[in-house]
């Protein structure tokens, strides 16, 4: 959707040889120069990373996972290796990891299904079960139920309309049925919900919002916080809000992670490491705009030590 700028370029300068060297020796001896780890990594794109990964282990028959793992710990080791994945690949690690033993971390599952495009979801389903040997859908199916269900099992189908194409005649129409389906009657007729938002494009969802606005008199993202709960309406909430300004949404997922006591580390890592070669400049721009802090601030006040030099890094 429209403007998206990286932060994350492939470095024009790459000689992997030289990197390699550069990170052995700042791996060997006593104390490891984690600068020197931030420098390099934090300036090469995710297949640039990929070949380091890929040449360390050639030259030193060592594997830089490995390695790093035996140097870093806690949210900044985290971080690296969450870079040394491609990002299709961390996400689905993600997945999985939301999903394993007791519990499931839906949050994680809504940030990464409702934001993804057609093309993403199926990268997902086959990465998932390439690295996983398990069934992406099936895995989402055991460990959810309900609408939320429903509704993640209708966007792992990877059907949404990806044109640009408004049909207004369709936006009253649809306008009308979510608002018989929600404010007009007694309880919520959710698969009506669940099924405009998994289906119409993103331009068709913003002409429906302002019809239904018209409509009701009341803006789509209250109606939805008056008539569903629970993890049924962060999924609303964020489809919502994907549709709206997808940057904005990745905003306000960082600022949440970020406010009151403790910090999300694994969200921070999932968006500005998942979304620096996609659109994390046009994030930080939105960042600000919303909340009149520069996003490498807030990281700055809320993190420490390398974990935040190398966030902040990544931010550019």
């Amino acid at each position: 959707m429209g403007n998206c700028q990286p932060t994350i370029f492939p470095y024009e300068g790459f000689d992997v040889v030289a990197d390699i060297k550069a990170i052995r020796k700042a791996c060997k001896g006593l104390g490891t120069d984690e600068q020197a780890i931030i420098d390099i990594l934090a300036n090469r794109s995710a297949a640039q990373r990929l070949e380091i990964k890929q040449a360390y282990f050639e030259k030193y028959d060592d594997e830089l996972v490995e390695v790093l793992k035996s140097e870093l710990s806690g949210s900044f080791e985290k971080a690296i290796l969450a870079m040394l994945d491609p990002p299709h690949v961390f996400a689905v690690k993600e997945l999985r990891k939301a999903m394993k033993g007791a519990g499931t971390d839906e949050d994680v599952l809504v940030e990464i299904l409702c934001s993804a495009s057609n093309a993403e979801i199926a990268t997902y389903k086959e990465t998932y079960f390439h690295v996983h040997e398990r069934d992406l859908e099936a895995d989402v199916t055991g460990d959810t139920s309900g609408h939320v269900q429903r509704l993640l099992t209708m966007l792992l189908q990877g059907n949404r309309d990806e044109s640009y194409e408004v049909d207004e005649g369709q936006a009253e129409q649809d306008a009308v049925s979510l608002f018989e389906a929600g404010e007009a009657r007694f309880g919520t007729d959710e698969s009506t919900f669940s099924y405009i938002l998994a289906s119409r494009n993103y331009l068709q969802l913003q002409a429906t919002f302002k019809a239904y606005e018209a409509i009701s008199g009341t803006d789509i993202l209250d109606a939805i916080e008056n008539e569903t709960s629970g993890t049924l309406k962060d999924c609303y909430i964020s489809l919502v809000r994907c549709a709206k300004n997808p940057q904005l949404y990745f905003a306000r997922r960082l600022n949440a992670a970020m406010k009151g006591a403790g910090t999300d580390e694994d969200t921070l890592i999932r968006i500005i490491v998942g979304r620096s070669e996609i659109d994390l400049e046009t994030i930080k721009d939105m960042y600000l705009e919303k909340y009149d802090v520069p996003l490498k601030d807030a990281i700055s006040s809320e993190c420490s030590g390398d974990f935040k030099r190398l966030l902040v890094a990544v931010c550019h």
